[in-house]
């Protein structure tokens, strides 16, 4: 009967320690599965910083075309009043010379 008991007793042992690994080994799986969501997320991290980093260089090359147009379209602006000043002052002359012929004429 004590080998009985005893037996019965080793069996209890080994039914908690399987139990015990049973749940080791879902919580092995769940730490699995949670470092494999931690690659992806740490992937995804890589990715959008990669993405980030491209929009940035993107807008400073963006902006620094905008001043450069801006300073074109300055220029092109100041060299068009220039040019339309050197046809009033044309124009003036012109008005002035035809005057004097006129007199002339007379």
């Amino acid at each position: 009967m004590k080998n009985f008991e005893k037996k019965e007793s080793n069996l209890i042992k080994l039914i908690d320690k399987v139990s015990n690994l049973q749940t080791s080994y879902s919580q092995l799986e769940n730490a699995t599965d949670l470092k494999a969501k931690r690659d992806i997320l740490l992937n995804e991290k890589k990715e959008i910083e990669k993405k980030n980093q491209d929009l940035l260089k993107e807008h400073k090359y963006l902006s620094e075309k905008i001043v450069k147009l801006q300073n074109e379209l300055r220029k092109k602006s100041e060299f068009e009043k220039k040019f339309n000043q050197d046809i009033n002052d044309l124009n003036q002359e012109t008005q002035s010379l035809v005057e004097e012929i006129e007199k002339w004429q007379m």
